[in-house]
């Protein structure tokens, strides 16, 4: 049976240019008001069979606030960031630069001392895969854009690189369809 697995990226908890590794800030006011925007649009999401979100405070409160009613899935957590957790990216850069392009460069490193990339995807991937397909058909889920992005990577096959090109806004969604080891993206026509 093929299920049907609609990401929806949280709300955002601080400004772009202020988001931190690992963060589990809780939504900011700008993060509330575009939940509040986007609500007419994401809310029939909750006619799902199964609803889920990660573990984070602004992936519970965002589904909280759209009515799913999510179930808390730990193996949906952002990927673990080790020592780098709490800092932003500049932060790092300054303290680490040759760190950060090893991470970057490289999908098996994890010179922070958390999850190396190809891990995470791994990760994100076997949850996609333990759904299941026999009960339902329809699937919601709102986790962290990384956590979208690896979803994506995993489901289509690409290379762990190509994680770096998926750029997930704060409140977007992305739509998988198939069962475990054969996901398609649902690109779908505006109603």
């Amino acid at each position: 049976m093929t299920v049907r697995m609609t990401l929806v990226a949280a709300a955002r908890s601080s400004a772009l240019l202020a988001e931190r590794f690992d963060d589990d800030r809780p939504l900011d006011q700008a993060g509330w008001y575009e939940v509040q925007l986007a609500a007419h649009a994401l809310v029939p999401l909750s006619a799902a069979e199964l609803r889920y979100c990660a573990p984070t405070a602004r992936s519970r409160a965002t589904g909280d606030a759209l009515g799913y009613a999510p179930l808390v899935q730990l193996a949906l957590r952002d990927c673990d960031m080790g020592r780098w957790r709490g800092l932003t990216l500049a932060e790092v850069t300054a303290r680490e630069p040759a760190a950060v392009d090893a991470w970057l460069a490289d999908p098996r490193s994890a010179p922070h001392g958390g999850e190396p990339l190809l891990a995470f995807i791994a990760r994100i991937g076997g949850w996609l895969d333990t759904r299941p397909a026999e009960d339902c058909r329809s699937i919601v889920a709102v986790a962290e854009p990384a956590v979208v992005r690896a979803a994506l990577v995993y489901a289509l096959k690409a290379p762990p690189s190509s994680y770096w090109n998926v750029d997930v806004r704060p409140l977007s969604t992305v739509t998988l369809t198939g069962q475990a080891g054969r996901w398609s993206l649902c690109v779908e026509t505006a109603a």
